[in-house]
């Protein structure tokens, strides 16, 4: 039967709920006393049958909880006909528990997520030279593996044979994939975007980056498991001593009813009530102004927080690249554009999108007697013309000469963290882009908000080149960067930091960043990343919009501070009743019920004050 009970606890309080209603429009619009009575008497009892068993059964392990003073509030509250205090407690304590046990089921799905995004099959090459699918379990390390175009990479390997470009946005969070070629290391659950190539496994099972993630998530979501509540931990003391004072003034009064009256006026609403209704209010403006907050420990975390790392693509830059910088040499500016764009149209490459996205409308010639030079870019005759598309090494292969300041603009591009694409004519070099994710409108502006609200530390972690990344760090103003990172390294770094005492949270946006988001004190997501980075992640910015987070961080602060004054005010307010019941000759039941809901309702509307939060700009 208590099993059965404890497993409708959301039936129950959908039905409490509704019986309080009935109750007070009896009350209110009908007079009648009865039906009012009746419902608040069975909502009471309903809502806390399932209060009592989590108290018997914390009893049964010799800890006193909340629970346990709550059912004997109740019970007395019931005893002395104030059914109103009775009803509305229990509702209010079993939805608090409805909201922390749905974020807590969410955010455990996240470990499924994961485990489905793994590869569980591959094209393993069998003893007849063959290649046959097997599961993903049945390949050993030295087993050669065929990979296609648009197919995961099932293990961490070598490749053997052939070429193409891999997404490693699974491990690395970049979003230009990368060119493979024989000898390059490729990891599990990364997307061959094209080409086709042969790998021998290195890496099986649990053993690959991508296993290691999933075990990572794993741990860091155990660990937080076992966070205490400020309630719970408080109550370790309040509870005991309020019914050794309710036993105490019975065996020396003899007086039932004052006993009960201690009990009433020590049950702690205003503290059961006070602390959840910052706790949504808080949550509710967070939703209002693109911010999810996943609960009251979330909220205490991330108020303290005093180090954030970030994550560099699609959280501190846009997450798409684009040509950041262009020079032209010569006159035929226009006709070197649209032959660029025609051989760009004919290529498969990353950094073609971007080369077409920038040019635009422009006209197109017929491509012809194209080469692709294997890690060097493209040879083609368009419009009768030589034009060769690549990097410096194929100019100079290619025989383009390139003067003193055409090489002292590549060094420059280069230096601010670009790929380059190089455009000759005829032998003649036309156009040198720079092409690079660009850094998020604003976010300078945010970063330097969050260190005003007392963030001292601003560390970007990523998988890009180190000298990309120290490009956005200086331009950010940073505190630290460091870049050729893998998700294992960028959650050592995260645990080194947290035992030098330093409390942090973590924003990124992809499957890599899931362990980082587990690992900090707070993780926090951008809500157009992955699934798993943002059920893993106890914060999410909705459309990914970084301007939130300074918002995100005011709001927790203020709403934890708002806790604690509704905590002073209930537990201050309870001394004080106690102190006038047992040494005044003034204070009665009456006048002790009206300052008791009186306390509640300040609580409820100090709570309240955090819907109209913003942060105030400087």
């Amino acid at each position: 039967m208590q099993y059965f009970i404890l497993g409708k606890k959301n039936q129950i309080t959908l039905i409490s709920a509704i019986l309080i209603i009935i109750g007070f429009f009896a009350h209110f619009s009908l007079s009648n006393a009865f039906v009012f009575n009746v419902s608040l008497i069975i909502a009471s009892i309903l809502g806390g049958a399932p209060i009592a068993i989590q108290a018997y059964q914390a009893l049964k392990v010799k800890v006193v909880s909340i629970d346990v003073l709550v059912t004997i509030a109740v019970i007395g509250a019931v005893i002395i006909q104030n059914y109103e205090e009775s009803a509305i407690v229990t509702f209010l304590f079993l939805f608090g528990t409805y909201l922390e046990q749905r974020t807590l089921n969410k955010t455990r799905s996240a470990i499924k997520r994961l485990t489905e995004m793994a590869p569980d099959s591959a094209l393993k090459q069998m003893q007849n030279g063959e290649f046959a699918s097997v599961d993903v379990d049945d390949v050993d390390e030295g087993d050669v593996l065929l990979v296609k175009t648009g197919g995961k990479i099932p293990v961490d390997g070598t490749v053997m044979t052939g070429e193409g470009h891999i997404n490693e946005a699974s491990i690395t969070g970049e979003s230009v994939p990368v060119g493979k070629t024989k000898g390059s290391k490729v990891f599990a659950g990364t997307i061959l975007e094209n080409g086709t190539i042969q790998i021998q496994a290195d890496r099986v099972g649990e053993d690959t980056t991508f296993g290691r993630i999933i075990e990572l998530v794993e741990e860091a979501q155990d660990s937080k498991s076992a966070a205490e509540r400020f309630i719970d931990r408080f109550s370790k003391y309040y509870t005991p001593a309020v019914l050794v004072l309710g036993i105490i003034v019975w065996l020396f009064t003899s007086d039932i009813e004052l006993a009960i009256t201690v009990l009433v006026l020590g049950c702690p609403g205003a503290l059961v009530i006070g602390v959840p209704v910052s706790n949504v209010s808080g949550i509710g403006n967070g939703a209002r102004n693109g911010v999810l907050l996943k609960g009251s420990e979330v909220i205490s975390d991330f108020s303290k927080v005093d180090t954030i790392f970030f994550d560099k693509t699609g959280t501190l830059t846009v997450g798409n690249p684009e040509v950041a910088e262009i020079e032209f040499y010569g006159t035929e500016k226009k006709e070197a554009l649209s032959y660029l764009a025609s051989v760009e149209r004919e290529s498969d490459h990353p950094l073609a999108k971007a080369v077409l996205n920038h040019i635009g409308e422009t006209p197109l010639f017929t491509v012809d007697q194209t080469e692709v030079e294997k890690g060097g870019g493209i040879t083609a005759r368009v419009n009768g013309h030589h034009v060769v598309v690549g990097n410096e090494s194929l100019m100079e292969k290619e025989n383009v000469h390139l003067t003193k300041k055409i090489k002292d603009d590549i060094k420059n591009f280069e230096q601010n963290g670009n790929s380059l694409v190089l455009t000759a004519v005829d032998g003649e070099l036309k156009v040198l882009m720079g092409i690079r994710d660009q850094v998020r409108s604003g976010v300078k502006q945010d970063l330097q908000q969050l260190k005003r609200l007392g963030v001292k530390n601003l560390v970007v972690l990523s998988g890009d080149n180190q000298g990309t990344v120290d490009i956005v760090a200086r331009e950010l103003e940073l505190t630290e960067a460091h870049g050729n990172m893998l998700p294992e390294q960028k959650s050592a770094y995260i645990v080194k930091v947290q035992t030098e005492g330093k409390i942090v949270a973590f924003v990124g946006d992809g499957v890599n960043d899931s362990p980082s988001l587990a690992l900090a004190d707070t993780g926090i997501a951008m809500g157009s990343g992955t699934d798993v980075a943002i059920e893993t992640s106890d914060v999410v910015l909705m459309n990914s919009d970084f301007s939130r987070l300074p918002h995100a961080l005011g709001l927790t602060k203020s709403t934890a501070r708002n806790m604690k004054q509704n905590i002073v005010i209930a537990v201050g307010v309870v001394l004080i009743l106690l102190a006038s019941l047992l040494f005044s000759e003034w204070m009665n039941m009456s006048i002790g019920m009206l300052v008791h809901e009186a306390s509640i309702l300040v609580v409820i509307l100090n709570g309240m004050r955090l819907l109209s939060y913003r942060l105030k700009s400087s």
